[in-house]
């Protein structure tokens, strides 16, 4: 997998052992340096994104292209994760209204 600009990725010990354990990092790919490298490797330079989604550090990073992974997107700020909803469910049924009925006259005799 070779990241493009816009990616979001986890980088962590898989993609190089400075990244193991808690400092992995997840990282928005802003350019791709073209600079030299060993085979299997690449150098990135970005954004660190914390867990909201904003950035937070710019870094460049040199790590191998097979211990990247896609990393989920991180929940905007101030929203919550949205409840599933059934595509197939019935609408929320109407409340019932009372039935007018006609008034009733007395006759007086």
């Amino acid at each position: 997998m070779r990241p493009s600009p816009g990616d979001l990725l986890t980088i962590d010990g898989r993609a190089s052992v400075q990244f193991a354990g808690d400092r992995a990092l997840t990282f928005r790919v802003a350019s791709i340096p073209d600079l030299p490298t060993y085979h299997g490797w690449i150098w990135l330079s970005g954004y660190v994104l914390d867990q909201r989604g904003l950035a937070t550090a710019k870094r460049e990073v040199y790590v191998q292209l097979a211990g990247l992974r896609p990393a989920l997107p991180p929940t905007p700020p101030g929203r919550a994760a949205a409840p599933a909803r059934h595509l197939h469910a019935a609408p929320p049924a109407a409340p019932e209204r009372p039935v007018a009925t006609p008034a009733r006259r007395t006759h007086r005799a």
